[in-house]
């Protein structure tokens, strides 16, 4: 089955000058895998567009259940630069949680949130 990630996952942010940092944290262990072969650093600046000019690095927590996403270019200029207030690291760390995610039909039981 294909859900968003923000059903198996939640995620927290960072910004300093022109970079962001996107924290994605599963929600269980059993998702883990499936968010990190799936949430690779080309993935997450194909699923931003325009929006991350730069260079996209991920750094794994294993240990955590958490990928976490340095995306350089990401902020318009920096933050307190550019006239796009969405640009911020907050607005970014929502966004990622649209991704869509395959998971197996076994894990719906630990599925979080409304299906829409």
């Amino acid at each position: 089955m294909r859900v968003p990630l923000r059903r198996i996952a939640h995620s927290r942010s960072g910004d300093k000058g022109n970079t962001s940092n996107t924290a994605v944290i599963a929600y269980a262990p059993e998702f883990y895998p499936h968010i990190k072969q799936q949430l690779t650093a080309d993935a997450v600046k194909a699923h931003y567009g325009a929006l991350i000019t730069g260079l996209v690095t991920r750094f794994d927590g294993d240990g955590l259940q958490v990928l976490n996403f340095v995306a350089e270019g990401a902020l318009g200029g920096g933050v307190s630069r550019s006239l796009a207030i969405d640009n911020y690291g907050k607005a970014l760390a929502s966004a990622v949680l649209r991704f869509e995610v395959e998971i197996p039909d076994a894990l719906a039981p630990l599925l979080r949130g409304p299906a829409r």
